[in-house]
């Protein structure tokens, strides 16, 4: 097909800033100058593909076919085209940083999303199934948000060939959104492996996070796993600048409360030996 693009003037500053594979919206179009009527006209050219209603995409080179978007270009096209202020995070970024890959179970991924996010991402054929939450454990504070050239086996050719980083947490601050989804949407036993192979967490960037975190929850529960493990990290971090809170906490109906973090836990999480270490709730 031969593109005549004296008769489109904006398609050529659309596929530079378009790469193939990659999705942007209605909104993003018009913003470019692009009417209804263009789109319409660039779909049956073949120049966009439509993927559901409102939602375009560039298509892959060499009529290459995917029966679903990599959730991993999807997000770029969020964080990099449209330019959402959503971030991977919790185990997520865990996983995408390699810490959890061993441990995922079968079936579709849930890929846990934090910012804003388009309502239409829901309705995408994806790989992945994502998960958004709101900006509340750390707020509007970016800290531990990086930009990571990490890339997953499974990302398809699209995020393959541009290479652009992903903004996601650093697993400093993806174990304490992870610890966030504590009791009903996470499960003790499989964080607990999670951590268990935390072995290189950076203390001063924990005390920092730990220091920036609105969640007493969180932070006793990050110290009920820390003392359990043990890791080298741990004697670096300096319990008695953490705040606890006051007063006991009731995070399972009829678990065993801990001694020294006073949160009820499941009993295979509480010590019959307080830590010495330990901070006082």
């Amino acid at each position: 097909m031969v593109m005549n693009h004296s008769r489109t003037p904006r398609l050529k500053p659309l596929l530079d800033a378009l790469p193939p594979g990659f999705v942007v919206d209605t909104a993003w179009l018009k913003a470019r100058g692009i009417d209804p009527k263009s789109i319409h006209d660039y779909v049956a050219r073949g120049w966009i593909e439509r993927v559901v209603r409102g939602v375009y995409r560039r298509p892959l080179p060499n009529g290459t076919q995917e029966d679903k978007l990599p959730w991993q270009t999807v997000l770029l096209s969020l964080q990099r085209l449209k330019g959402c202020n959503a971030h991977l995070g919790g185990e997520s970024a865990l996983d995408f940083a390699g810490h959890v890959h061993y441990l995922r179970l079968a079936g579709t991924r849930r890929v846990h999303l934090y910012g804003k996010v388009p309502s239409w991402l829901k309705r995408l054929p994806t790989t992945g199934q994502f998960v958004s939450h709101r900006l509340r454990l750390f707020g509007d504070d970016p800290v531990g948000v990086d930009d990571t050239d990490a890339l997953d086996d499974q990302s398809g050719w699209a995020m393959n060939a541009w290479r652009w980083p992903v903004r996601a947490s650093c697993p400093e601050r993806a174990i304490l959104e992870a610890i966030d989804e504590l009791p009903g949407n996470a499960s003790f036993e499989h964080l607990d492996r999670i951590f268990e192979g935390l072995v290189g967490l950076r203390p001063k960037q924990l005390m920092t996070l730990l220091a920036a975190c609105r969640s007493i929850k969180v932070r006793r529960l990050f110290f009920v796993f820390a003392d359990r493990h043990e890791h080298g990290w741990r004697k670096y971090l300096e319990t008695e600048r953490i705040d606890f809170g006051g007063g006991p906490r009731a995070l399972v109906p009829g678990g065993r409360f801990h001694p020294t973090y006073s949160i009820s836990l499941p009993a295979f999480l509480v010590s019959t030996e307080p830590s010495a270490e330990g901070g006082n709730a």
